[in-house]
């Protein structure tokens, strides 16, 4: 997973409340278990005017050009600004992939769906909770400013805006040191290798005819 530290990123606003899961990655591309790839097919039905499948070739699709991703303006934005409840509906890990496939490191958001939310910091994507009122108030200043970035430090878990205005963000310490390292489940485990070998020397020492 990778480190999340400081990010100067170019920010997207999708203006939309209870965006799901399903909104974010259609169920037909939930057959692959493999972390990649899920990008092309973000916000599929969203982004594109005819129906996906897996396999087939996007290069070559209809595009939506009212969606906002599709845009030229927001090509390589990091920084995701919704509405409340994002990724509410099923609980579906594919949807942290297909965002941090896309590019996202960080959303911004009033509310978020637990399952979601938890599978978020597993995944290396930083979603911060502010306040509804301050969410408004960076959508109104990305819409009157093309090109609209925000610096976000986890180590001081603030978001500075263009005009030097400070919004500082709550995350638990714990998930906060995981992203700082880039830490998932098994980064973590791997942490205590050599506790884990020692303790399978010890059992087979113990109990050889379990390792026959």
């Amino acid at each position: 997973m990778k480190k999340f530290t400081l990010l100067d990123g170019l920010v997207v606003p999708l203006d939309r409340a209870n965006v799901d899961t399903d909104a974010i990655i259609p169920k037909q591309f939930l057959k692959s278990i493999k972390r990649s790839g899920f990008g092309p097919n973000a916000f599929d039905e969203w982004r594109y005017l005819d129906h996906g499948e897996p396999g087939m070739d996007n290069s070559k699709r209809k595009i939506n050009p009212d969606f906002v991703l599709n845009q030229p303006r927001y090509k390589g934005a990091q920084i995701l600004l919704t509405r409340e409840n994002f990724g509410c509906g099923s609980s579906r890990e594919h949807a942290p992939w297909a965002l941090e496939d896309f590019g996202f490191r960080v959303i911004i958001a009033p509310s978020y769906a637990d399952i979601f939310f938890n599978n978020c910091f597993k995944n290396g994507l930083l979603p911060i909770r502010l306040d509804a009122a301050i969410v408004d108030a960076l959508f109104k200043a990305e819409a009157s400013a093309p090109g609209f970035h925000l610096q976000v430090d986890l180590e001081q878990q603030t978001i500075t805006a263009p005009d030097g205005t400070v919004y500082p963000f709550e995350v638990e310490a714990f998930r906060k040191h995981c992203l700082l390292n880039g830490l998932d489940d098994i980064g973590l485990t791997m942490q205590h290798v050599d506790e884990i070998r020692a303790y399978e020397q010890r059992r087979k020492a113990e109990a050889p005819w379990l390792f026959v």
